[in-house]
């Protein structure tokens, strides 16, 4: 049976995370296209996405390949996961991608030129190491880590899916529906939070506030939630505990990051922080999740359309933002004014070329992850 619940929630996080983007140019924090003024006061609400935004997104496709994996094998699971995420990835490193990488150097003074100037510059060195070329897509290391994830986990999936490791997969399911036991699976984050040094590229935490290894383990949560149906179910009847635990959290956490700032690996600070951050983040996740299986359970017309587009308004949307952006921000109006007319006209704009392009012809929908259309036969 379809959870599309699933569907629900991966459908209104792109969207929580369009509106996260949208916000970026004026909140204190740098990014690609800044606003000349920025807002101080938008950091905390900025923060709260990051403790539960992309955490919720990878905890849905840990248990998107739990379902994929009852209907095809590993090699059939890789082969589409390579079409649907790295050939969009690969698409947009060469094309899109270079133009947001253009609009910062712009505007962080760092080229000065047209683009076409640009794009032999863009092969100059590796982004976020001093170069421009952007390895991971920029926005679209999702995407990245979500093949990495399938690629390196697939082996102990498929175990867990059969013989003995079947039955461990249903012992601990069995485990964690004791009441309250599906908290029990923050310790694993929480030790991938506090224990290693965030110096490496597994440990650092810059992939949307969080490092790979912690995104990892929210990918492999997922994955277990959906194996065991009284596990899910205890995620439903818990809700408001969550809710209210996760509730209580985030004002102390948001306290002391405002007294103490940014933590230092090794000390108190960072352990207390680090703790407060990574259960928070949970506690979140497992209300969005138990409050849409209570509530979103059900499929409607909508629904089947926008899961189709959410791949392609992703990848795009960054892009809109951006391009929108960098002329708004330069006119002589109200802040407020500007991010309304960069959210709406980006959202406006990423819509229709889905609509408009990129569902209706097959390259666009192969280069933007999307399935062959399928063409009914019609009646007589």
């Amino acid at each position: 049976m379809r959870k599309y619940e699933l569907d629900w929630l991966r459908v209104l996080a792109i969207l929580a995370v369009f509106v996260f983007h949208s916000a970026r140019f004026f909140d204190p924090m740098d990014w690609h296209v800044k606003n000349p003024i920025t807002y101080s006061f938008l950091g905390l609400p900025m923060m709260f996405f990051v403790v539960w935004g992309m955490p919720l997104l990878f905890v849905i496709s840990g248990a998107s390949v739990f379902y994929a994996l009852r209907k095809r094998g590993a090699g059939l699971l890789l082969k589409e996961r390579a079409l649907r995420l790295l050939v969009p990835l690969a698409f947009g490193i060469f094309t899109h991608i270079m133009w947001q990488v253009y609009l910062e150097r712009l505007t962080h003074g760092q080229f000065q030129g047209s683009f076409l100037k640009f794009i032999p510059h863009y092969f100059d060195g590796l982004y976020a190491f001093g170069g421009n070329f952007a390895w991971m897509g920029l926005h679209l290391w999702y995407l990245e880590l979500l093949f990495l994830f399938s690629l390196i986990l697939l082996p102990l999936f498929i175990w867990l899916r059969k013989g003995s490791g079947q039955r461990v997969l249903t012992r601990l399911g069995s485990l964690l529906a004791f009441p309250g036991g599906v908290y029990l699976l923050a310790i694993p984050l929480w030790l991938l939070l506090v224990l290693p040094n965030p110096g490496s590229v597994w440990t650092a935490r810059v992939f949307g506030g969080w490092s790979m290894l912690q995104h990892g383990a929210f990918f492999f949560s997922g994955f277990l939630l959906v194996s065991s149906e009284r596990l899910y179910d205890s995620v439903r009847r818990l809700r408001w505990v969550s809710l209210a635990a996760g509730s209580a959290i985030v004002p102390w956490l948001a306290i002391m990051y405002s007294r103490s700032g940014e933590p230092v690996y090794g000390t108190p600070y960072f352990a207390k922080l680090l703790t407060l951050f990574g259960l928070s983040a949970w506690l979140w996740v497992l209300a969005i999740l138990g409050f849409s299986i209570q509530h979103l359970r059900h499929p409607k017309p909508f629904l089947a359309y926008t899961n189709e587009a959410v791949l392609p308004f992703y990848v795009l949307h960054q892009t809109a933002l951006l391009t929108l952006g960098y002329f708004i921000i330069r006119q002589l109006i109200p802040d407020l004014l500007k991010w309304v007319l960069i959210a709406v006209f980006s959202f406006a704009i990423s819509v229709g070329v889905y609509e408009f392009l990129i569902r209706r012809i097959g390259l666009l929908r192969f280069l933007f992850g999307m399935r062959p259309s399928v063409k009914r036969p019609v009646s007589k």
